[in-house]
């Protein structure tokens, strides 16, 4: 395949010093013209110029930033008014695209983006994440207002659900209508750009999420774009057979061919660039890479967009080392975070369904008998080609927490989020969650108990971070020691783990975590049964004193909690659990120790 670089070159609107270029792809057209305010919306008034390989330029005086326009589009005795593919703001899903001026001031901006295995994420939904009562949707202004929140917290990276135009208001996002524009209902570029700055400004990396996997399927100017189709499928930037069926429409990108690929990785760097964005997360990357999800059959493969993939995350690397992509691919497949030289896709980290799925069914089980300790275990060792932190770890996702699956307390008990059972539970995934090997991840509102089900048109109920304000404090605290922020925990930044108990019976268990070369080396020790453990004794390959850093127990986070006697460990001599060393100590029901030394 030829160098796609080539596509980024004048694609879309251009302003310049008199005016505008127009560049557009539309390689079955008999004629193109521009149409907009400029020339009062004339339909023939200002043709565009065809060049090699179907591309259309024009140079358009008097077209200058904010100025509205479309393209007419002519083929045969048929003619067709499109939005610009490469439209930087629009009106709306359905309006007209907007010449943009990509100048802003980010002041001293730089990219405060930690070493990945110091990445705490917060994942959020820009529509829903903060909005007044009379607001019909929250904007980039509105979360930005909550950063002191986030701040307080302790998280270190924001990622937010795809923000390019879609149909409607209310949306998840997973429906892009137009992939280069900001969501008008959010505030457009300009906000976007503000939301980040800020960020930075106050440490938070921003990962943002996008799709590839399809397009639309609604207000999808790019449907039979200049006209021409075959099988009545979807033109020029869609596969014309079978290949274009998604499980979210008939809308699946021709990976094969250049102009859409170079439209996609276009897009992939227009947000690392001029949004100076840190980080992409990608959408279920499995129908990129195959036609239906059945990767074991050779007939499903695309095996164009796992090159795709590949390319993508190569250009990225070469020209922004440490951002950090993301796939969502959920099917525990090693070459996905692979490097591309080995024949990886080349992902930075992926989310881990070998993790949250295992993890929720243990958190969830109706009676303790029927949670399985060796599920706990295997979520916690699980890697991807040896790299702990290869992985996203989490128990609540926006695909979590909806289509048919509610938040984790609500799961728990599903007569409220609030009861003893539902806290306790939820918090300690929250504890395994930040203490296991991986990226850790969090879902807004996670918090401070939010319960229910995720809804695009259901604002998070604030009031709550101040009834669970001790919740909070407990997520606050477990991030201080995830993020080693008293200097005696570094071992969670690491790879190792071993486990050094296991009681199926009990429902206990604990793991040492060790970092190469760091002090801090972390035990954790846990209690999956509602009965509390006196006299527990848990073996350790090494003796010392271990010092009691967090108690998910105390009162001082729910007065619904047992504040259940705890204190330092003095190892001794003897063997246990196989190992040379032991400890004994107390612990409650549905409850994490964590100790340094």
């Amino acid at each position: 395949m030829k160098d796609n670089r080539q596509f980024s070159a004048g694609l879309g609107a251009t302003l310049g010093a008199d005016g505008t270029t127009f560049r557009v792809w539309a390689p079955n057209a008999d004629a193109v013209f521009v149409t907009g305010d400029f020339n009062e919306w004339s339909e023939d008034a200002t043709p565009m110029e065809g060049e090699d390989d179907g591309y259309w330029r024009a140079d358009v005086q008097g077209a200058g930033a904010g100025s509205e326009y479309r393209y007419r589009i002519v083929r045969g005795e048929e003619a067709v008014s499109r939005i610009d593919p490469y439209a930087r703001a629009v009106t709306n899903s359905v309006g007209n695209a907007i010449v943009h001026d990509p100048a802003f001031d980010w002041g001293e901006d730089a990219s405060p983006m930690p070493d990945w295995n110091r990445l705490v994420i917060y994942e959020l939904h820009i529509g829903t994440f903060n909005r007044e009562e009379d607001d019909a949707i929250g904007s980039f202004g509105d979360a930005i207002a909550k950063f002191d929140q986030l701040k307080r917290l302790g998280i270190n990276a924001i990622q937010i659900m795809p923000v390019q135009e879609f149909a409607g208001d209310l949306s998840w996002g997973y429906n892009p209508a137009h992939i280069f524009a900001v969501e008008t209902a959010y505030g457009g570029p300009d906000a976007l750009k503000s939301f980040v700055r800020e960020a930075h400004s106050q440490g938070f990396a921003v990962i943002l999420d996008v799709v590839y996997n399809h397009f639309g399927p609604s207000d999808l100017d790019l449907w039979q774009f200049d006209g021409w189709s075959e099988n009545d499928k979807g033109g020029i930037y869609f596969y014309q057979d079978h290949r274009s069926d998604t499980p979210w429409g008939d809308t699946r990108p021709d990976y094969g061919r250049d102009e859409v690929r170079g439209l996609i990785r276009d897009n992939a760097l227009y947000w690392l660039e001029e949004f100076h964005i840190d980080g992409l997360r990608f959408d279920m990357t499995l129908y990129i890479r195959t036609i239906t999800g059945d990767e074991g059959s050779e007939d499903d493969a695309l095996p164009e967009g796992w090159s795709l993939m590949q390319w993508l995350n190569d250009e990225i690397a070469t020209a922004h080392p440490g951002r950090i992509t993301i796939a969502e691919d959920l099917r525990e497949k090693d070459a996905i975070t692979a490097p591309t030289g080995d024949g990886g896709a080349g992902f930075g980290a992926q989310w881990d369904a070998a993790f949250v799925h295992p993890v929720r069914a243990v958190l969830t089980a109706e009676e303790d008998h029927d949670r399985d300790m060796s599920a706990i275990e295997g979520a916690l060792t699980h890697s991807y080609n040896g790299d702990a932190f290869s992985r996203v770890i989490y128990t609540e996702s926006h695909d979590e927490v909806a289509n048919g699956r509610a938040r984790v307390p609500h799961e728990i008990d599903g007569e409220g989020h609030a009861g003893w059972a539902a806290q306790k539970l939820s918090t300690l995934g929250a504890a395994l969650v930040m203490t296991a090997p991986g990226i850790p991840m969090m879902f807004q509102g996670q918090e401070f108990l939010q319960g229910g089900w995720f809804d695009d048109s259901v604002p998070l109920d604030w009031d709550l971070s101040e009834e669970f304000r001790g919740i909070a404090r407990l997520w606050r605290d477990l991030i201080a020691l995830r993020l080693d922020r008293a200097g005696d925990a570094g071992g969670l930044a690491g790879h190792g783990v071993e486990i050094v108990h296991l009681d199926h019976e009990g429902k206990t268990i604990a793991y040492l975590r060790r970092a190469e070369g760091a002090e801090g080396e972390v035990l954790v020790v846990m209690n999956f049964a509602a009965q509390a453990r006196e006299g527990l004794t848990v073996g350790l390959p090494e003796g010392g004193q271990w010092r009691l850093r967090l108690n998910t127990d105390w009162e001082g986070y729910s007065p619904d909690f047992g504040n259940h006697a705890a204190a330092d460990l003095e190892v001794q001599e003897g063997e246990h659990d196989g190992r040379p060393y032991h400890a004994g100590l107390s612990i409650g029901g549905y409850t994490a120790l964590i100790y340094t030394r």
